[in-house]
């Protein structure tokens, strides 16, 4: 059995999909798991509410050199509404600003206000968001009851599906862009409705390729003790993270000069966009295609990772 060292850290590489419980900030969820794996180096790739649950994938040493695209990711949320009441926050954790009579909604009704949210279209920031303001983030000055004016940023919803309707309560699944605000949405629902809404409950339930089995902080927890090879089992490989790009193979002369950080020709290449980068089955990082065709690496992985 490994034993644990007291160093600053150990090399740990690779992705966990964390169930991240409520309650719970995103980053007090990062130090824990980082800490039972003792890891020199980790990040997450976009933070959730503490009210919200669900997937928050963890980047170990050199996956953090891809935790950008999948912040840059779409995202997938199950997420429960009151109708008839706002709060400072959007959701269950702020205080009761408002509360109207929602007796009259149907769920045509929504169905017809929701289309107005599917597509591309433009979003007010909400005051509790951990955007900046000259050099502060929104959600301290909203704490101080200051509001500035926040600059409406285009996103896309590409599916707002309800799932139940009772007593006020909404229920809907959101497949989303980078930067969409759930809270907004739900939020500016209630108002084109006449009654209000807020969140009561949030749960992310994808992001970029991630989706699925996910392992709870409980359960991590439980094995704070397990061996390294245990934990280190329960990663997904570094390359997972950008699954879904094509891919290149390349040739030990080519695989040299790219390591270099030289841009390449690379036959049968795709003309745009990024892509996997391969020496044989080791993946080497991502790179970008260039104008005239090449490839250059953008976020190369150590050989030892």
């Amino acid at each position: 059995m490994a034993r644990r060292s007291r160093n600053k850290g150990r090399p740990v590489n690779g992705v966990l999909l964390l169930d991240k419980p409520a309650g719970l900030s995103s980053n007090k969820a990062l130090q824990e798991a980082k800490f039972i794996y003792k890891a020199a180096k980790a990040g997450h790739t976009g933070s959730l509410d503490p009210l919200a649950t669900g997937m928050l994938p963890l980047c170990f040493g050199e996956a953090t050199k891809i935790s950008a695209f999948l912040l840059d990711a779409d995202k997938s949320y199950q997420l429960t509404c009151q109708l008839g009441v706002t709060t400072t926050t959007a959701d269950a954790e702020g205080e009761v600003l408002q509360e109207r009579d929602f007796s009259g909604i149907t769920l045509a009704d929504i169905e017809r206000e929701l289309q107005a949210f599917i597509g591309t279209i433009d979003q007010i920031p909400p005051m509790y968001s951990a955007l900046k303001h000259e050099g502060q983030r929104l959600y301290k000055l909203a704490r101080e009851g200051v509001v500035v004016e926040r600059k409406p940023r285009t996103i896309t919803v590409y599916k707002a599906e309800i799932q139940d309707y009772q007593d006020g309560v909404l229920k809907m699944e959101i497949h989303c862009s980078k930067g969409t605000y759930v809270r907004t949405i739900a939020e500016d629902l209630g108002e084109a409705l006449g009654c209000g809404a807020h969140i009561t409950r949030l749960r992310r339930l994808s992001v970029g390729p991630y989706a699925g089995e996910m392992i709870t902080l409980d359960q991590l927890q439980a094995m704070r003790d397990a061996p390294f090879a245990e934990l280190d089992a329960l990663m997904l490989p570094i390359e997972s993270g950008v699954a879904n790009w094509p891919d290149i193979q390349l040739d030990p002369d080519a695989a040299f000069y790219m390591s270099q950080g030289q841009p390449i020709q690379v036959p049968h290449a795709p003309t745009t966009g990024w892509v996997r980068i391969y020496d044989r089955s080791r993946f080497m990082g991502v790179g970008e295609i260039q104008d005239d065709g090449r490839v250059a690496p953008r976020r190369m992985i150590a050989a030892s990772a």
